[in-house]
């Protein structure tokens, strides 16, 4: 067994099981080219990349040897955990036989990676946590177009607007705050924007080192520009905010009463909460109305232009935006669904109901812009 934020996960081949059940079915619409399951699961040979944090062992079965009829085969880069995306890849190698290579690392490790590597890159597909990561390989040059048929199937503001990627699953920043200190209804202001008023002083939690946080202050810069981005985050420093290492630690932080309110992702909260129960002292509050602070992320995929299996790329995309494979990302790591018209978990508001600033996701690729203003201002070291 496996633990996340403190509570148990299943065994990759229980969820694996779950899910081929139910590919089984949908895979068969998914461009599968009518080949049936294999007698036995096609392997998935694990290469470890680098993390900040280790990965639990997973089996790492070598591919099989060539014949003359060889098996058809994909390389995936994941920026994506391997924790949590390792047994969709498992799932989409049983029900196809497809033999996957997936290379595990950070987002950002990842495009370096395949910058570097350039046209000499083995990757068929890439799979990253955020968008602006697909849109510095998207500016390069790097990513194939995706069918019309597929980008179909996901919301434009979910999407790049040059059908170079496509979002397979979302996340809202949302503002955390403590229960017993705070009445959303009247204490909380209208925008993240005013948390810079004074009487918010040493109440406020964020973590500046963590990707969705400066990806939602590149985001800041893009809507409201340099000078209105710059104003916040000095507003903000003036306010003597508590910093914490990630979204998991300020949640932690705002449920024990360390501080009033942070700035996270939304699906940490419905972690606490299916572990601990309704007591936790938590909750999630969604701005909305176009706001900076209600900005949806996506984690995404896209095909490299270099690809010599560019069918089985597109498969593969197909099954992420599946049903099963939506409804895994909902129930199991407890993000948004983009497609296949799955419902969110629990008591999630609607995707569509959310009102996120009107941003092109793919523009989110300045991160030196972002990390320069945010070092500028004594944010960062």
């Amino acid at each position: 067994m496996y633990r996340i934020f403190g509570r148990s996960v299943r065994r990759y081949s229980l969820v694996t099981a779950l899910l081929s059940a139910a590919l089984a079915i949908a895979l068969a619409g998914c461009g599968g080219g009518g080949q049936p399951p294999p007698a036995t699961p096609a392997p998935v040979a694990s290469e470890a990349g680098q993390r900040a944090t280790p990965t639990p062992t997973l089996p790492a079965p070598t591919l099989p040897t060539p014949t003359a009829q060889q098996e058809r085969t994909l390389t995936v880069y994941s920026g994506r955990s391997q924790t949590l995306v390792h047994p969709l890849l498992e799932a989409f190698g049983e029900q196809t036989g497809v033999a996957i290579r997936v290379k595990y690392a950070g987002s950002a490790s990842t495009v370096a990676t395949l910058l570097e590597e350039g046209d000499n890159t083995p990757a068929d597909v890439v799979f990253l946590q955020d968008p602006g990561s697909l849109g510095i390989l998207s500016d390069a040059g790097r990513l194939a177009q995706i069918p019309p048929e597929t980008l179909a199937q996901v919301d434009p503001r979910f999407r790049s607007t040059k059908g170079l990627w496509i979002g397979t699953s979302g996340r809202a920043r949302t503002v955390i705050y403590n229960t017993e200190a705070i009445n959303p209804d009247t204490d909380l202001p209208d925008s993240i924007l005013d948390f810079t008023a004074p009487e918010w002083k040493g109440r406020v939690g964020w973590a500046p080192r963590n990707g969705s946080f400066q990806a939602f202050v590149t985001a800041l810069r893009i809507q409201l520009g340099e000078d209105a981005a710059r104003d916040w985050l000095e507003g903000m420093k003036a306010n003597d905010p508590r910093e914490y290492p990630n979204n998991v630690t300020t949640v932690t932080a705002a449920a024990n009463g360390e501080v009033e309110v942070g700035f996270v992702n939304h699906y940490y909260l419905e972690r606490f909460l299916e572990e601990h129960g309704p007591e936790f002292g938590a909750r999630n509050h969604y701005i909305g109305k176009g706001d900076p602070g209600a900005l949806v992320l996506v984690a995404g995929v896209g095909i490299l232009k270099v690809s010599e299996n560019r069918a089985t790329a597109e498969e593969f995309i197909e099954f992420l935006l599946s049903e099963p494979a939506q409804r895994y990302f909902a129930t199991e790591i407890k993000e948004y669904p983009v497609s296949a018209g799955v419902a969110p978990e629990g008591d999630l508001p609607p995707l569509a109901t959310l009102d996120p600033p009107d941003v092109d996701l793919g523009s989110l690729s300045d991160l030196e812009g972002t990390l320069a203003l945010m070092r500028e201002v004594g944010v960062l070291p």
